[in-house]
């Protein structure tokens, strides 16, 4: 025999009881993502509300001049690669010139670069080649 004692739930309480648990469940989900961002991105974005802050005033001065930044060792290494590159560009220019056969001094500097380089012989090929 069935037990009568208990209550029965309708079908529209039904409803609402699940209606009323998604509903409760996206507000969760709303509000842990709400104080998510305000807990994780306030730090990273408060440079940012910064920039945005000081746009919007007017400038009252006009601002000082940057100072030249002090070149960084791998800008340097890469201003001495550009000018390995271009001299060595240029060697192979004289050494490729039909020109500079019948030229003793360079061909002299062009063998004395080839056998023994220096920075001596590279500068007197770039000065006695085409």
């Amino acid at each position: 025999m069935p037990d009568h004692s208990s209550p029965r739930l309708t079908t529209l309480q039904l409803t609402l009881g699940i209606a009323l648990g998604l509903w409760l469940g996206f507000l969760a989900i709303v509000l842990t993502g709400w104080l998510l961002s305000r807990f994780l991105f306030d730090e990273q974005l408060a440079p940012v509300a910064a920039a945005v802050h000081q746009l919007a005033q007017p400038p009252t001065a006009a601002p000082a001049p940057e100072p030249t930044p002090t070149p960084t060792p791998m800008f340097e290494q890469y201003q001495q690669n550009l000018q390995k590159n271009e001299q060595r560009q240029a060697l192979d220019q004289a050494r490729s010139n039909p020109r500079n056969l019948s030229n003793p001094k360079c061909q002299f500097w062009l063998q004395q670069d080839q056998n023994a380089p220096s920075e001596k012989s590279r500068a007197n090929v770039l000065q006695f080649c085409e």
